[in-house]
């Protein structure tokens, strides 16, 4: 690293930290790290406290793990993951953002039960309803919130989107509304009703493009990236 793209770091971080402190809100950071070096990744966190990543990828992933500070760093899963995938990162990561099916459910609960491990879940919502993009259908969530529940080695603890581009903060702040009042219904009524009661309800979204206007919405998780850690590449081998 150099000593100029320390000094952005310190800027981008401060940045941040400052966006969340005049929000008002208590929210936490998993700084999405597609393409970051572990170097980079562990230096946020001695100097800027970072806590908490967010990988994309599977592969890339594994070939950070043995290289990330894991007693500073919490690794979660924020990207679309395949059933035959989930084996190899149960265990290694914090919490996977991205359920999006019963079948992908019942994957993580077996790996987790062969691993005796219990495993954070949030639900994907597909709040736009692209076509192009993964999560459940708005629809589906409260059903599969249920069957979640019934798995012993799978701990949900609430609800993810990432929602469409949007060209003004009105615009995302729509989306992330009608995120926020579907989280509501179901985390924070519905489930409650029937004897559920999941522990401080995650409700994940926004990035570096959307994170303020995701945090006058509600969420009390955010994972922004770019306005981290500037503008990624993207190898063509990294799947």
């Amino acid at each position: 690293m150099t000593e100029q793209y320390k000094k952005s770091l310190a800027e981008n971080f401060d940045k941040l930290y400052e966006n969340i402190r005049q929000s008002g809100r208590e929210v936490l950071v998993v700084a999405a790290s597609k393409t970051v070096d572990a170097e980079v990744l562990n230096y946020a966190a001695e100097n800027f406290g970072l806590t908490d990543i967010g990988e994309n990828r599977v592969q890339e992933l594994l070939s950070k793990y043995d290289d990330i500070n894991k007693d500073k760093l919490k690794i979660h899963f924020i990207g679309h993951l395949q059933k035959n995938k989930v084996k190899y990162i149960v265990g290694k990561v914090a919490m996977i953002h991205s359920l999006d099916s019963e079948a992908l459910a019942l994957e993580i609960e077996k790996q987790s039960a062969k691993m005796d491990v219990v495993t954070d879940v949030l639900i994907e919502v597909n709040i736009g309803a692209e076509e192009n993009k993964s999560g459940a259908d708005a629809s589906d969530v409260e059903e599969l919130a249920k069957k979640v529940l019934t798995l012993p080695h799978l701990n949900l603890r609430g609800m993810m989107t990432i929602g469409p581009r949007c060209e003004s903060s009105e615009e995302y702040e729509e989306y992330f509304g009608k995120t926020y009042r579907l989280f509501s219904e179901i985390f924070l009524d519905k489930l409650p009703e029937n004897g559920h009661n999941i522990e401080s309800p995650i409700l994940s979204m926004g990035m570096s493009d959307s994170y303020g206007a995701a945090i006058k919405c509600g969420a009390n998780v955010i994972r922004p990236g770019r306005c981290l850690f500037g503008a990624r590449s993207y190898p063509q081998e990294i799947k």
